[in-house]
C-alpha cells in the first residue's frame, strides 16, 4: 500500500469521526488537521525503524483532527457559528417517517482535556441520505451554554424535520 492510499484511508476515517453539528470551522479544522496529521504521521512512521506508515498515518490523522477541530471550534465560538437553538439547527431535510438509525457502537469516554470542556456523547447525524456516526468527544461549549442537545427529528406540518445537535 502506498503513502497516497494510506493518506486517503486515514483522512476518510478522520472525516467520518468529524465534528458534525458544531460549526463549519470546527469541521474544516478537523478535516484539514486530519489530512495534515495523516501525511506527517505516514512520513514519520515510514522513516522510523519499523517502516510503519499506516500506523503513523492513523495516529497522525487522529491527533491532527483533534487539534484542527479544537482550533476551528475556537473560531466558531468567536464568529458565532455554533448552533445555539433548535431554530438555528433546523435543516430542510424532511421525511414522511423517521428513517431508522443503526445501533450505536460502543464508545469510551476519554479524560477531560480542560475543566471547561463538556462531554458530548456520540450520536448519529443524518445528511439527508444516510446516518453518519459522530463519536463522543469533548467540546468547550459556547458562552452561557450548559448542555448539548443531541440531533433529533421533530414532527412539523405533516412530516418529520431533522434538527442538528446544538448547545442550549
Amino acid at each position: 500500500m502506498n503513502t497516497k492510499s494510506i493518506l486517503a484511508i486515514t483522512t476518510a476515517a478522520a472525516l467520518c469521526a468529524g465534528c458534525v453539528g458544531t460549526g463549519p470551522n470546527t469541521q474544516n479544522g478537523a478535516v484539514a488537521g486530519g489530512a495534515l496529521g495523516a501525511l506527517a504521521g505516514a512520513i514519520i512512521g515510514n522513516n522510523s525503524g519499523g517502516h510503519n506508515a499506516l500506523g503513523g498515518a492513523a495516529i497522525g490523522a487522529v491527533a491532527g483532527a483533534i487539534a484542527g477541530g479544537a482550533l476551528g471550534n475556537s473560531v466558531d465560538h468567536q464568529n458565532g457559528t455554533i448552533y445555539r437553538s433548535e431554530y438555528e439547527a433546523t435543516t430542510n431535510v424532511a421525511a414522511p417517517s423517521v428513517p431508522p438509525a443503526p445501533p450505536p457502537p460502543a464508545e469510551v469516554q476519554t479524560a477531560q482535556p480542560t475543566p471547561s470542556a463538556l462531554w458530548v456523547y456520540g450520536y448519529y447525524d443524518y445528511d439527508g441520505y444516510r446516518y453518519l456516526w459522530v463519536p463522543g468527544h469533548w467540546e468547550i461549549p459556547p458562552p452561557n451554554a450548559v448542555a448539548f442537545v443531541r440531533p433529533h427529528w421533530r414532527y412539523r406540518g405533516g412530516s418529520y424535520v431533522y434538527i442538528r445537535g446544538y448547545w442550549r
